[in-house]
């Protein structure tokens, strides 16, 4: 039985890859990983905010006393020996001489000079590919969803003006047209997109009346809106597309490749049973096929999407959710 595929141009020898977490925050957790089965594994976010506010702390310490005794310049160690970047530059340049498979970097940046100049630092740290995390709230009125793709698309161009190796694009699904924004995003030069980025808002302590920073995982029900728009996508994208969010079995692994994925991600499940689940979700998929009578994943993958793209998906889609709805409650009720 053949589970190989395709991620980017990466050969992957089967479709159930790590997606960001603690995880995969540094060496030994990449390593457990890859012992794990992961076909790919995708590095804990770097944060721009993050750097910048080790730099202004770093300039601080230094530029404080310079000139009362020159012996206190060397005190602070320089900036190139230290620090979150080259730590996590440092931990990526290891796990991809040693993982045995491919490590992708992401990036969630926040300015176009953090954008650039990151993406570079992470490919000459050896990543095999880079996941822009894009997430911003664009809390000005004034602005417009045209412009809010554009700045998406931007950043795309920018960094793939500067990097050779391929980049994908993790995005929200809180956009007016967000298959109309994948082909945008193609047009910029983006070689797979990873559906959806989870919008992490907080709650309210209605003790203190204060925001209530809290992490509730992913669960199976939250992959409903990536089925849907991956199978909308998939037909008409050209690049690779990750799906990702409440893949907790192999279920979910096939509902995402039945849909057009070419891998299914996941970090919820994992921080939740440890990297031994990986395995636990590579034969959730195998039996499946074993049961089906499927000899590769390319006998099935695709299948829904080629069916809704057959019809008029608009149609049928509002046709599904008027079904959901009636037949739905009255199951429920029942």
């Amino acid at each position: 039985m053949d589970l190989s595929t395709k991620y980017l141009g990466l050969d992957l020898k089967h479709p159930v890859v790590a997606s960001p977490s603690q995880l995969s925050a540094d060496l030994d957790g990449v390593l457990r990983l890859a012992d794990a089965g992961a076909a790919a594994i995708v590095m804990a976010s770097i944060y721009e905010e993050q750097i910048s506010a080790e730099e202004i702390r770093h300039a601080a310490l230094t530029d404080q006393g310079a000139d009362s005794q020159p012996e206190a310049a060397g005190y602070f160690s320089t900036r190139e020996d230290r620090g979150v970047l080259e730590s996590r530059l440092e931990i990526l340049r290891k796990a991809s001489e040693r993982a045995g498979v491919p490590i992708i970097a992401s990036l969630n940046g926040q300015s176009d000079a953090g954008w650039v100049g990151f993406a570079q630092k992470l490919q000459q740290a050896g990543a095999s590919a880079i996941e822009l995390n894009i997430y911003r709230v664009p809390a000005d009125s004034a602005e417009t969803g045209a412009q809010v793709e554009e700045s998406y698309a931007a950043i795309v161009r920018a960094v793939k003006q500067q990097v050779s190796i391929p980049v994908a694009v993790k995005i929200a699904p809180f956009f007016s047209s967000p298959a109309n924004l994948a082909t945008k995003l193609a047009g910029a030069g983006a070689d797979g997109l990873v559906l959806f980025n989870r919008f992490y808002e907080p709650d309210i302590d209605l003790k203190t009346l204060t925001p209530q920073v809290n992490l509730h995982l992913s669960t199976p029900y939250d992959i409903r809106v990536p089925l849907m728009w991956i199978s909308l996508i998939s037909p008409r994208f050209k690049g690779s597309i990750a799906a990702t969010t409440g893949v907790w079995s192999g279920e979910e692994v096939v509902k995402y490749l039945i849909v057009g994925a070419d891998v299914a991600m996941t970090a919820s499940a994992l921080v939740k049973f440890g990297p031994a689940h990986i395995g636990v979700l590579v034969s959730g998929l195998r039996d499946w096929m074993e049961r089906r009578g499927f000899a590769s994943l390319d006998a099935f993958r695709g299948r829904l999407a080629d069916h809704r793209r057959a019809f008029d998906a608009a149609a049928l889609m509002r046709a599904e959710y008027r079904d959901i709805l009636t037949a739905g409650y009255a199951s429920v009720i029942r």
